[in-house]
């Protein structure tokens, strides 16, 4: 995708999360311990679910998928973040800007519908629990998972060619960390309400139409673990939804302050986007490891296997 219009800058400055120089090298190796985490985190659970037949179900397919997502949008931010946190001159090309925004759109959109995908698998799974099987079914899942990639090639798409066909001929310092759309949009020299207009709309659309869909999923839910009659049987339902719910609300509540709220405060919305850039990938493997006893226990027995073949 190149460049098609009068821009005569040809490179930005990414201002980065800080400027003090003093808290460079300790955010550097705070940051680099959680990106090394995130890989290591979310390369396992990918592995665990692709070795484990017993985990070869819906809701694990949703979560391998989120987990690929987690991997390659952390991947796209956390690493050029690293180099600038060494580096005097935080600098990024143009095609490398544009590159990083729409890899990050397109993750990112294909993770709200990733999430809301998982919020209608437990929908079905307690509130229709007979019917699972047929609702469920692979084709089901790789259709929906088909779409979520599809949406979330075709937004970013859309975001790019918008955001990148502005004329840039004046200042290249990018208030941010990474290439996002409302900081570029205010180094353009022309007008950009249009822009604005379509990416509001646009991130409302698909942000709350996913976390609407989300909470009406979890509505219906909770009102059929309140008709279970043990409580036995309503803890284990709330544990499954335990999970995505704090994934769910780690996601989309930084993105809904950043993207959809009037006006924009700089330092503040660079510190709210390190939330879903770079905790949430974190926080996916570690919330669903910890809180499933499933994955724990298919953990546990890939560690004896490894154990046992070293051992012989």
């Amino acid at each position: 995708m190149a460049p098609e219009n009068d821009s005569s800058v040809t490179e930005f400055i990414l201002l980065g999360l800080t400027q003090k120089p003093e808290l460079q090298l300790p955010l550097f190796f705070v940051f680099l311990a959680i990106y090394v985490v995130t890989v290591v985190g979310n390369v396992g659970l990918i592995i665990l679910i692709a070795l484990n037949r017993h985990l070869h179900t819906p809701m694990y397919y949703f979560l391998f998928n989120l987990s690929f997502t987690d991997l390659c949008y952390s991947s796209v931010i956390t690493p050029k973040m690293l180099m600038n946190f060494l580096s005097k001159e935080n600098i990024i090309s143009y095609m490398g800007c544009m590159t990083q925004f729409y890899f990050f759109c397109f993750f990112v959109v294909s993770e709200c519908y990733v999430l809301t995908s998982m919020a209608y698998d437990r929908y079905v799974a307690i509130c229709n629990p007979l019917l699972y099987a047929s609702m469920m079914s692979g084709r089901t899942c790789v259709l929906l998972a088909t779409t979520t990639w599809l949406s979330g090639s075709l937004h970013s798409a859309v975001q790019t060619t918008l955001t990148f066909r502005l004329p840039f001929c004046g200042p290249n310092q990018i208030q941010h960390y990474f290439c996002d759309a409302p900081p570029i949009l205010k180094l353009a020299c022309a007008d950009t309400s249009a822009n604005e207009l379509v990416i509001f709309v646009n991130i409302g659309v698909v942000a709350s139409g996913c976390f609407l869909l989300i909470v009406l999923s979890y509505v219906s839910i909770v009102h059929s673990i309140l008709k279970i009659r043990t409580s036995e049987g309503r803890w284990r339902a709330f544990q499954t939804c335990a999970s995505h719910c704090t994934v769910v609300l780690c996601f989309f509540v930084p993105c809904v302050f950043i993207y959809l709220r009037p006006g924009s405060k700089e330092a503040m919305d660079r510190i709210v986007a390190v939330f879903y850039t770079v905790m949430t990938p974190l926080l996916n493997p570690v919330v669903y490891t910890l809180r499933n006893k499933e994955a724990k226990k298919s953990l546990l027995k890939l560690k004896d296997k490894v154990v046992h073949s070293q051992s012989k």
